[in-house]
């Protein structure tokens, strides 16, 4: 806190915490540069690193897809109502459906599946950062120690992290999908066609291929942050206790950034 104070007291400083800042970014932005090389590479997925991303699958996308996909479709089906009885009582009900894909489906799902991936990983990286933090070592031995667990773990958590965001978001996109059709249309298959025509003309080609990059740039946000403030906590062991926020801001920063472009291009 006292350092914080003095930065704001001394502008002389600032100079040097902005450059401390954009050094950080790109320390970043390096990092995850490294980890999707290493991840595209063969030669990384020898039988450990093989065996270690399954298990970060299974952690991060399988033990929680089903009560994750059970909340998100409990509380798609509340807004997919409220959508349509106020469609309806303003003359609306044609564009109804529309806006409930285009709201739900492209938008609040894979932004609400990061955002839930984003927790889970920071969340891990508290313990991880804590827990080298009070294991009594020496800043040399603690940094041996992060930088060897992140030599085994990064690729297998970035895998997993980005396969868990587009897992959960497809599956619930698809559940809502269905969630849809059914308040809209009933369990009768005569609103085929119309449902059908309507999806597809919200899904155009560049739409979908928007879709699955803005997915994938959540998964990858969600994979190589965390990870880049424990690697600059351990080279930096003074900001133990200031890393945690920054790191949280950062990744939330970074994905509504994302959605933000998302929505430019599409709708400017």
């Amino acid at each position: 806190m006292r350092r914080t104070i003095n930065l704001y007291a001394r502008p002389s400083l600032w100079g040097l915490a902005l450059l401390r800042y954009v050094r950080s970014w790109w320390y970043m932005i390096h990092l995850g540069a490294v980890a999707i090389v290493m991840a595209l590479s063969p030669s990384t997925y020898h039988r450990a690193n093989r065996l270690a991303t399954s298990r970060y699958i299974y952690a991060s996308t399988w033990q929680v897809l089903p009560w994750f996909t059970l909340a998100s479709a409990l509380i798609s089906l509340v807004i997919i109502r409220i959508v349509l009885v106020t469609a309806k009582s303003y003359g609306l009900s044609n564009y109804a459906l529309e806006m409930v894909v285009r709201v739900l489906v492209l938008e609040l799902i894979p932004l609400s599946a990061a955002m839930f991936v984003a927790l889970r990983a920071s969340m891990a990286f508290d313990a991880s950062a804590l827990g080298l933090a009070r294991a009594g070592l020496s800043p040399q031995a603690a940094n041996e120690e992060a930088l060897n667990r992140l030599r085994r773990d990064i690729v297998p958590q970035l895998i997993a992290n980005a396969v868990s965001v587009l897992s959960l978001a497809m599956v619930t996109s698809t559940i809502v999908l269905v969630l849809a059709y059914l308040n809209v249309y009933g369990v009768s298959p005569w609103g085929l066609g119309d449902y059908t025509r309507t999806v597809g003309r919200v899904f155009a080609p560049v739409v979908t291929a928007g879709f699955v990059l803005k997915t994938v740039l959540f998964g990858l946000a969600v994979a190589v942050i965390p990870t880049a403030a424990i690697l600059e906590l351990q080279r930096y062991p003074r900001r133990i206790f200031f890393t945690v926020q920054p790191g949280a801001l950062r990744l939330l920063f970074v994905l509504l950034v994302i959605e933000a472009a998302s929505l430019a291009l599409k709708y400017i």
